[in-house]
């Protein structure tokens, strides 16, 4: 298909059909699975790679707002179609389903159109970017419930420590369990800032569709660094809580099954990288959970020593996560009680196997959207917090972060 700005808008102007489509029954456990994906960036790059080395899958087409990522994809996947409007992309009944790794403002909107086009969704994380967009997708998809699969990509929900973490909170060894303590810690060399990514002189409005990157974000003129470094700025990022505090809620919020908080605290800053960005370097979050947990979560950017750690403290044991996971004992209600490490293994691709299994025999997915949907409610709440700089509620009846 086309890669050039002047034949998109001629595409444009001849119109764009209807995306209604009627979902596809559950396929064949040997049927292959064609799918496509919107938004050929880093990380859409490496899920593609995933989802193409799953057994009977078969990427057929991508769409990006960058002509360079659709030379990229063009590069290295033989015969692809690519697309400048997802849209057009989507009226291919022949495409099963669709993965979306675009940046997080354009979640909502790439999601609602890919439903509305019968297509079963791998939605990289976080889910949604606001509460309202949460809503409009929940709106979206229960209608197709059962008919189309969705898959949030939270990829530990489907990992083996999922299955060791059940196992150690069976017959009650961690007893009742007050806290959880998550940290997300990294580093980079002097002179190399997280996430910084070169731009180059190839992105410029004749290359990039800029006003279908802002979505419904404010509008601004063209900025190449914006485009490229959209990690940065609240209008299209919500910081390292939804790169990675995400994916430590997903897999608690999985294993014990837990609700939106009932209150978030954040607090941080910028210490470390004055390079424009707006989003903290540095920063701690305590989310009061209506089950009588604490969930606190502290990360930064400027030393790696920490690494990724979380622990679940019960009165009668801890759940100690890392690169392994294992029970320990508490002995002074557990004595003699012996220790515990986990030994489930999982492949590194096993969330989109899962994905693909499940499109195949119509079971809900590992990370389903009701998960997906708490994870980017409790995300929003702390990104929230931390701008107004105040403790915010979330109000179960109203669905309305308060305060």
């Amino acid at each position: 298909m086309t890669n050039s700005r002047r034949a998109f808008l001629g595409q444009v102007a001849s119109g764009i059909g209807s995306l209604a489509a009627v979902p596809r029954n559950v396929l064949g456990a040997n049927e292959r699975i064609r799918f496509g994906i919107i938004g050929f960036g880093d990380r859409g790059q490496q899920i593609t790679q995933e989802a193409i080395e799953c057994p009977g899958s078969e990427c057929v087409a991508v769409a990006d707002i960058y002509t360079g990522q659709l030379e990229a994809a063009k590069s290295r996947i033989p015969g692809v179609k690519t697309y400048l409007d997802h849209r057009l992309m989507l009226e291919d009944h022949a495409i099963d389903a669709v993965l979306i790794a675009t940046p997080q403002h354009l979640h909502c909107e790439h999601f609602v159109d890919s439903i509305e086009a019968g297509k079963h969704i791998y939605q990289e994380k976080t889910m949604a970017f606001t509460v309202d967009h949460a809503k409009r997708m929940r709106a979206a998809y229960l209608p197709v419930k059962g008919k189309q699969t969705v898959q949030i990509g939270h990829q530990g929900c489907s990992s083996g420590q999922v299955t060791d973490a059940l196992d150690f909170l069976r017959d009650g060894k961690l007893g009742r369990i007050t806290a959880i303590d998550a940290m997300m810690y990294r580093n980079t060399p002097h002179g190399k800032p997280q996430w910084s990514r070169p731009v180059y002189p190839a992105m410029n409005p004749e290359n990039i569709l800029w006003k279908q990157f802002l979505g419904e974000a404010p509008e601004v003129a063209f900025d190449a660094n914006r485009y490229r470094n959209w990690r940065f700025f609240w209008d299209y990022s919500g910081g390292n809580v939804y790169e990675n505090m995400c994916h430590q809620t997903a897999f608690w919020y999985k294993v014990l099954d837990l609700e939106i908080p009932s209150a978030v605290t954040m607090r941080g800053g910028i210490y470390l990288w004055k390079d424009g960005r707006e989003v903290p370097d540095t920063m701690n979050v305590a989310m009061e959970q209506r089950e009588e947990i604490l969930f606190s979560w502290v990360s930064g950017f400027g030393n790696a020593s920490p690494g990724v750690t979380e622990q679940v403290l019960g009165t009668d044991g801890t759940i100690f996560k890392g690169q392994q996971i294992r029970y320990a004992p508490e002995p002074v209600n557990r004595p003699g009680a012996p220790g515990i490490t986990g030994q489930t293994l999982s492949s590194p691709r096993a969330h989109m196997q899962n994905f693909f299994d499940c499109v195949r025999s119509g079971k809900e997915t590992n990370c389903p959207f009701g998960l997906g949907f708490r994870v980017s409610i409790a995300s929003r709440m702390a990104v929230d917090s931390y701008r107004l700089q105040r403790t915010l509620r979330w109000d179960s009846q109203k669905e309305e972060i308060i305060g």
